[in-house]
C-alpha cells in the first residue's frame, strides 16, 4: 500500500529508512544490558535534541501515562509504586477543554482526576486567571496539547506561553503532547526552551522511527523520575516494553532527522504537489490545488483533490484508489480529499497520477455507456 494520507497509525505511520532498519537488525543480533543501553541512548538523544534529558518510551501515549505518574510521584515525594489507587485518585491534572481527545485514556487510566478549564470554542475566552483559579493543592500537572494553527486542536485553550507563565508562578509542571508536531525539527528543542517541563513526540510519525516508540525530552529532574517508573522497572512501566531494537531504532531515526536537509525535503514536497496540479490541468474531472498546512497543522504543504463533476464523489475516488493496484491509501476529511507527499517516496506520485487517470477513464466510459 502507498500511504498518501500522512503519518496515520492505522497504516503504520511512516516508513523507516534503510539505515534505521539496518541498525535495528544489528541490535537484534546481540544481548545487551538494557539499563545501560537506555542510559547511553537517553544521554545521546538529549545531546542531539539540545535538551537537559531525554528518554525512549513505548509510543507517545504511553509516555503521557508515565509522565502523569511522574507528576504524582514528584508531588507526593513517594515512589509511585508505593501509592495506592485511592491515593492516586486524590490528585488532579489540568487540561483545557479544547485539548480533550481520545488519547485522554493514557492519563485517565492512571486513576488521577482530569480537571477541565475553559470551553472547546471562543464563546467565553479562557484567561490566565481561569487557569490560575483551577490550580489547587491537589494539582500535580498541566497537560497541554500542542499544534500549530490549522491542526486538529479546537480553539478555546490558552496559548503555551501564557500557560507556562502561570504554571511557573505556581510551581506546576507542564507536559506538552506534541506527538505529531515535527516538522518543524526545531520543536524538538524549542518547546522545552520555552519552559515546558517535558515534551512528547511519536517515534513512528515524521521522525520515521519504530511505530512502537516514543521520545520524551525535558528537564533532568523530571526525566530522572520518569525513567525510574518507565520500562523495564517493575510497576506500571513493566507492561510498556521497549526492546533494544526500538531503542536503537529511535536513536538512529532521530540522528538522521536532526541532520536531514529539511529545506531540500520541502522543495521535493512542493515538486510533487506541482506535478499533481499540472496533471489536473488536462483532466476533465480533477481540479488539484495546493493546501497549507497539513492535517496536523505541520508547516508542510499537501495537494487537495477537488472535482469538476457531480458524476463522481470524493469518497468514490478514495475507495477506487484503495482498491487499485498498487493500493493507495487516502482519507476524505470533512469533505476534503488530500494527497500528502510527506509519506511518499520517489516515483510514487507518478503511480498515484496513473491511478487517478484510470479512475477518470472508467468514469468516462461508464457515462458513455
Amino acid at each position: 500500500m502507498i500511504n498518501a494520507a500522512g503519518t496515520y497509525t492505522m497504516v503504520g505511520g511512516s516508513r523507516m529508512s534503510e539505515q534505521t532498519l539496518a541498525d535495528m537488525a544489528e541490535a537484534a543480533r546481540s544481548h545487551v544490558d538494557i539499563k545501560e543501553l537506555q542510559r547511553k541512548v537517553n544521554q545521546r538523544l538529549a545531546e542531539i535534541t539540545q535538551n537537559e534529558a531525554a528518554a525512549v518510551c513505548n509510543g507517545a501515549a504511553s509516555g503521557m501515562y508515565v509522565a502523569a505518574a511522574t507528576c504524582v510521584a514528584q508531588k507526593t515525594g513517594e515512589p509511585f509504586n508505593c501509592l495506592s489507587m485511592s491515593e492516586i485518585g486524590e490528585y488532579e491534572i489540568i487540561m483545557f477543554a479544547a485539548h480533550r481527545n481520545p488519547y485522554d485514556w493514557s492519563i485517565r487510566q492512571l486513576g488521577v482526576k482530569l480537571k477541565e478549564v475553559g470551553y472547546p470554542n471562543t464563546m467565553h475566552v479562557t484567561t490566565a486567571d481561569d487557569l490560575k483559579n483551577a490550580i489547587n493543592k491537589k494539582t500535580v500537572g498541566i497537560f497541554f496539547m500542542y499544534s500549530n494553527r490549522g491542526g486538529w486542536i479546537a480553539e478555546g485553550g490558552l496559548d503555551l506561553e501564557t500557560t507556562l507563565r502561570v504554571a511557573t508562578e505556581n510551581s506546576i509542571p507542564v507536559i506538552v503532547d506534541a506527538a505529531a508536531q515535527v516538522p518543524p525539527v526545531e520543536n524538538l528543542w524549542n518547546l522545552t526552551q520555552m519552559g515546558a517541563t517535558a515534551v512528547l513526540f511519536s517515534g513512528g510519525k515524521d521522525l520515521r522511527g519504530p511505530q512502537s516508540s516514543g521520545l520524551i525530552v525535558g528537564k533532568k529532574d523530571f526525566l530522572s523520575t520518569f525513567t525510574e517508573i518507565n520500562f523495564f522497572n517493575y510497576g506500571i512501566g513493566r507492561m510498556l516494553k521497549t526492546g533494544r531494537e526500538e531503542i536503537i531504532g529511535l536513536l538512529s531515526a532521530v540522528e538522521q532527522y536532526v541532520t536531514m536537509d529539511h529545506t531540500k525535503r520541502d522543495t521535493w514536497v512542493e515538486d510533487q504537489i506541482n506535478n499533481l496540479i499540472e496533471f489536473s490541468k488536462s483532466s476533465e474531472i480533477y481540479d488539484i490545488v495546493r493546501s497549507f498546512p497539513n492535517e496536523a497543522g505541520q508547516p508542510m504543504a499537501r495537494a487537495e483533490i477537488r472535482l469538476k463533476t457531480s458524476d463522481l464523489t470524493l469518497d468514490q475516488v478514495s475507495k477506487s484508489l484503495k482498491e487499485g493496484s498498487p493500493s493507495i491509501f487516502t482519507i476524505v476529511d470533512r469533505g476534503h480529499l488530500f494527497i500528502n507527499p510527506m509519506t511518499l517516496f520517489e516515483g510514487e506520485t507518478e503511480l498515484i497520477i496513473d491511478q487517478l487517470k484510470i479512475i477518470e477513464t472508467k468514469n468516462k466510459q461508464a457515462h458513455i455507456l
